[in-house]
């Protein structure tokens, strides 16, 4: 069984939000495979499918983006998921707008909801894609993150979480090598 979890914000307030991109390619995610992220459990909205013959739940954890890992590890634990069989989606403030960058292991980088997700997990060794979002050295990082999309970033944001959907489905059925040999250079 694999994990696919998108990191995010519940709520009206914080819906298309640049800190909701792992939420934004979870729906995207739903679509393509024509299900609905809608059962509530392990702090989440989640859903049960298969992808190519392999079972893969997919979540939002509803915990805030700080708490995600309270979240992922429910599932975890629930399951008894191997580490190496999750895969994070989420923000990441150093890429720019419309790239994305799969990694197979590595730090928070700042990122909150990353940093307690290592914290709850014991490690740092788990796959993740970055959605690149940019940032403004005038804004207040926080304002920025909590911001929409910018009308002229737009087109660009959403190649890049349509690619992000692309990997995440690829990697399922692929090594994460070989998905980071195929999406890291687009």
């Amino acid at each position: 069984m694999k994990l696919i979890a998108g990191l995010g914000n519940p709520g009206k307030e914080y819906e298309n939000t640049r800190h909701n991109s792992g939420f934004c390619v979870m729906d995207v995610i739903a679509k393509e495979l024509h299900v609905d992220i809608t059962q509530k459990k392990f702090k989440s909205l989640i859903c049960m499918t298969r992808i190519q013959g392999e079972q893969v739940i997919l979540m939002k954890p509803q915990t805030y983006m700080n708490n995600s890992g309270e979240a992922i590890i429910e599932a975890v634990k629930f399951y008894h998921i191997d580490v190496k069989d999750i895969l994070i989606i989420y923000d990441d403030l150093d890429l720019p707008v419309g790239k994305i960058r799969l990694r197979e292991k590595g730090s928070a980088g700042g990122q909150n909801g990353m940093k307690n997700i290592i914290a709850h997990l014991h490690t740092q060794e788990f796959k993740r894609i970055r959605v690149g979002i940019g940032k403004d050295s005038r804004v207040p990082v926080i304002d920025w993150v909590l911001g929409k999309i910018r009308k002229e970033d737009r087109e660009d944001y959403e190649k890049a979480i349509a690619l992000a959907k692309d990997a995440a489905i690829y990697s399922v059925t692929h090594t994460f090598m070989d998905t980071m040999s195929h999406f890291n250079v687009k």
